[in-house]
This record gives C-alpha cells, sequence and structure tokens, in this order.
C-alpha cells in the first residue's frame, strides 16, 4: 500500500503536460503555491523569456548541513508513441501507476510533495529543500541556474539526492554527454566543375571519420576494470543534413554529435583536438576553393559526468538510512555532475526502473512508491535529530 497523498500528487504533477518543448510554468506555480501553504520559503527562477522555471523550496530552519531532494519537472515527448491511455492522465493496473513522467521522474518529487505535512510534523534541525528544475531531458540546461541559486542564497546543504530512478539502488558515478552541432560552409557548383566549388559534405565526412577514429582510440584504449558499460568513453553521431540534389556540389552541411566520457576523462583535449582537425586539416582545403568556407561547431548542452564518491556524504547517508552496502554506476546522465561540479555531496536514487523511462506506457511499480515513502521518512527521521 501507498500513502494517498502520493497516490494523488503523482497524479496531479503527471497530469501537467511538460514535455520539454513546452513551458513547465503551471507546475511550478501548482508546487509553489501547495509548499508554501505547507511553510516552505520558495526561491524561483526562469528562462529569458520566463516560459520555464525553476523551484527552490526550504523546509526547517535556515541553517547550513541539509539536504536537497531534487528532480526535474519536465518530460520527454509522446508522439508517435502507441500509448493505451492518455499519457497525462494517471492510471493504476496491477500494482502499477501509468503515465508520462511516473518514472523519469516526477513520482520522486511527487512523493517527497505528498510528505511535506509528514517532514512539519516534527522540528527539523537540518532543513530539507525541495529542488525542481526544468530542460534536463534536452541537455540540463535549466539547473546550473537553480544550482546557482541554491549555492548563492541559501545556506550550504550537507548533500543532494537527485531522484532519478535507479529502482531505489544507490548510483554513485554516471557519465557525461556532451552534445554538439557543427556546421560547415562551402560553395556550391555544377558537379560536372567540382573545382569551382567547396563540398561542404565531403568535408563532413573528413570531421565524422576523424570523430570515428577518436571513438575506436577510446575502445582499443579502455580498462577492463571501469565500471561502466562499455568501459570507455563512447561516440554518436546523430545526424547529418546537407546538399540540395546529386548534380550540385553541396553548399552546406550540417550534422550533430555526442560524447559520454567516464569520469575523469580529459573532455575539453576531446573538444580540441576536433576543432584542431577541423581548422587545420579539413578548413584550408575548403578554403582552396572558397575562400568564405567555414566550419563551426555548436555546444547546445553539457551533462557532466558524476564521479563516484563512496565515502562522501551523500552516499553515506543515504547507506546509513537503507542500510545497502552496495553502490553501482549507470552510462545515463542526470544533473548530479553538475551539483557535484558545484562542490555538493551528490547519489542518484530514486523509484523506478530507467527500462520505463522515455517508453510509451511509462509506468512505476507500487512497490516503489512505498520505498521511496519509507526512506523519506527516515530522512525526515535524520534531519529532525
Amino acid at each position: 500500500m501507498i500513502r494517498q497523498s502520493s497516490r494523488d500528487m503523482i497524479a496531479r504533477l503527471v497530469g501537467f503536460d511538460t514535455v520539454s518543448a513546452k513551458s513547465n510554468t503551471a507546475l511550478i506555480d501548482f508546487a509553489q503555491d501547495y509548499l508554501e501553504s505547507q511553510g516552505a520559503r520558495c526561491r524561483r527562477s526562469s528562462n529569458a523569456d520566463g516560459s520555464k522555471a525553476n523551484l527552490l523550496a526550504s523546509l526547517g530552519p535556515g541553517v547550513p548541513g541539509g539536504v536537497v531532494l531534487s528532480g526535474h519537472s519536465d518530460v520527454v515527448p509522446v508522439e508517435g508513441q502507441p500509448w493505451d491511455r492518455d499519457p497525462f492522465t494517471l492510471f493504476e493496473d496491477g500494482g502499477y501507476l501509468y503515465g508520462r513522467g511516473t518514472a523519469d521522474m516526477k513520482s520522486f518529487l511527487a512523493i517527497a510533495m505528498g510528505l511535506v505535512p509528514e517532514f512539519n510534523a516534527r522540528p527539523l534541525k537540518r532543513p530539507i529543500h525541495l529542488a525542481f528544475s526544468y530542460d534536463e531531458e534536452v541537455g540540463c540546461t535549466g539547473v546550473p541556474a537553480l544550482i546557482d541559486d541554491l549555492t548563492q542564497h541559501l545556506p550550504e546543504p550537507a548533500l543532494v539526492i537527485v531522484g532519478e530512478p535507479t529502482s531505489m539502488q544507490i548510483v554513485n558515478g554516471h557519465k557525461g554527454c556532451f552534445l554538439f552541432e557543427t556546421r560547415i560552409k562551402g560553395q556550391a557548383a555544377h558537379s560536372s566543375l567540382p573545382q569551382l566549388g567547396a563540398n561542404a559534405i565531403m568535408a563532413a565526412g573528413k570531421i565524422i571519420a576523424h570523430i570515428a577514429g577518436l571513438a575506436e582510440a577510446k575502445r582499443a584504449a579502455a580498462d577492463p576494470n571501469n565500471p561502466f558499460n562499455p568501459p570507455y568513453t563512447t561516440f554518436n553521431l546523430g545526424e547529418v543534413n546537407g546538399g540540395k540534389a546529386v548534380n550540385i556540389v553541396a553548399q552546406d552541411c550540417r550534422f550533430t554529435w555526442e560524447f559520454r566520457p567516464v569520469p575523469g576523462e580529459d573532455t575539453e583535449a576531446i573538444i580540441a583536438e576536433v576543432d584542431r582537425f577541423a581548422r587545420d586539416e579539413v578548413l584550408p582545403k575548403l578554403r582552396e576553393f572558397a575562400p568564405e568556407a567555414s566550419i563551426e561547431t555548436l555546444r547546445p548542452a553539457t551533462v557532466l559526468p558524476l564521479s563516484p564518491e563512496r565515502d562522501g556524504a551523500a552516499e553515506t547517508l543515504v547507506r546509513r538510512l537503507t542500510g545497502a552496502n552496495d553502490s553501482g554506476v549507470v552510462s545515463f546522465g542526470t544533473e548530479g555532475g553538475l551539483f557535484q561540479a558545484a562542490g555538493l555531496s551528490t547519489v542518484v536514487f530514486g523509484p523506478g526502473s530507467i527500462d520505463q523511462a522515455h517508453q510509451a506506457n511509462e509506468y512505476i511499480a507500487l512497490e516503489q512508491v512505498a520505498a521511496c515513502e519509507a526512506f523519506m521518512l527516515k530522512l525526515r527521521d535524520w534531519a529532525a535529530a
């Protein structure tokens, strides 16, 4: 059995369509109104046009040493997925709660919100902070402003628990994700006279091949004792677009790519090597035929890796409250690395399975909700001790 407060709050949060391309402010307004009615002190930060917002809500005394329960409010799209029911209406069946965001990761935030009266039932000696971010699903672009708010305006917390779906298992490390878009401008010409043009697609192919070579080098040099799967920094080419017709030398080409570094990887060295190759090896050849040719690489998002800190405050507390002695790593990214980079001890630990994330008929097991409730009540007792 789970608490009715958890079920009701999960239903409320799932009911907000917060796909990353849309505004999340209705959800944030609801959360802020509810939490302030429970005595929470709230701070809000927004994007430039005010269509997206983060929320920090603090319970208990305004002193250092508290815990941050952090989650993202946005979800991935549902278009094109074969849902059996409305994805934004919670449905319970066979011991599971179905709806977009149930696993990833509105349930964690909802359970915490539903337990706020229980948090308030005992005098807290350490604060409990609830953190709601925006645009995690498109590269963790909202949480830096939240972290700035947290570190600049609140007493320093002792630890952060990012409630991504780990099946209530302790995750103390994950890979990062660096996203890029490379744009190449050459010169169009008739394909019968290629010397009058500069082929942007061929230039892109050279850079892509170089990236593939870096990927192979990382794979070949992998440490078999590295706990990640796979145990090395990976690369992926996502999209390639360019050209107008088969008989026209392509003037433009763009491609998107990423790499997912293991903790400790020299990420700037990878970026610098791709930039060097494009600038020194590819661009001069383009400019032999097109003096105005250009190569530009944009970095729309950066998800930092989370490095294991087994003796850190976050993992130590979660192990103490759960009795678990094991921890692990995952290859997907979270906002945890950004909190850690800000000097905050961080662990990823939350209800639900990543296997259900981003899927049609996404769900969370009731037993996972109950386990999270039990953990948060133990966390309340720690904060009150």
